[in-house]
């Protein structure tokens, strides 16, 4: 069960994204609600969601499955939510080299549902963003907003 549950440790998940394409395509990929499950590398106790991504090519695509592999190369290690996040986010901007891209993650910790101070159904949200998104020119808080309809 554990090399199952562990199986991203020492793998790079930018190598998962190898279905990459040359497309002239430069409006908003959206990928949305893809559940996941990770461990919390603090209370070795699960932590599950909805990841969502937003990436604006720059002549790249990938297939559309690759960035689910991805995202669970990450998901399968021990982590913090907050990391995870960032390491997609990262793995998916090397790939494809986007103009921007937003990555968002929401999930429910059994650490803090089941124990402590026990609130089940409580979400925590990490986002990601990078390239021009990270300039006030652009409207990330736009792309944000798709991720949520």
């Amino acid at each position: 069960m554990y090399l199952e549950l562990f199986s991203g440790i020492g793998l790079d998940p930018a190598e998962a994204i190898d279905a990459v394409f040359e497309e002239d395509h430069h409006d908003p990929v959206i990928l949305k609600n893809v559940t996941f499950y990770s461990v919390c590398e603090h209370h070795l106790l699960p932590f599950f969601g909805l990841a969502h991504l937003a990436y604006v090519p720059s002549g790249k695509v990938a297939g559309i499955s690759k960035l689910v592999r991805s995202l669970e190369v990450v998901a399968r290690r021990p982590q913090v939510q907050e990391r995870l996040t960032r390491q997609w986010a990262d793995a998916v901007f090397t790939a494809l080299s986007p103009r921007g891209l937003v990555a968002q993650i929401e999930a429910e910790h059994l650490c803090m549902s089941m124990r402590g101070v026990q609130k089940p159904g409580s979400q925590v949200v990490t986002t990601a963003i990078r390239g021009v998104f990270t300039d006030s020119s652009f409207d990330s808080e736009r792309l944000l907003s798709l991720l949520k309809r």
